[in-house]
């Protein structure tokens, strides 16, 4: 389960760097009250760890999907 959640928000901060790189506008920081309000960076920090986690899925001994 954490794997998955740490796979949604590196998604949602995956999508809100392309909105930045590619219309200079950062959905996190517009949607709640900029870049250093506190609800803002608790979801950045939040995306952040979860990038952290996501590195160990790629180091992790995955068992096939037995039928």
């Amino acid at each position: 389960m954490a794997d998955r959640i740490a796979l949604l928000l590196t998604i949602i901060g995956a999508i809100n760097w392309g909105l930045i790189g590619i219309f200079q506008f950062d959905l996190v920081s517009y949607l709640f009250g900029g870049q250093g309000a506190l609800v803002s960076r608790i979801i950045y920090t939040l995306v952040g760890a979860a990038g952290l986690w996501c590195i160990s899925l790629m180091f992790r001994d995955r068992e096939p999907v037995k039928d």
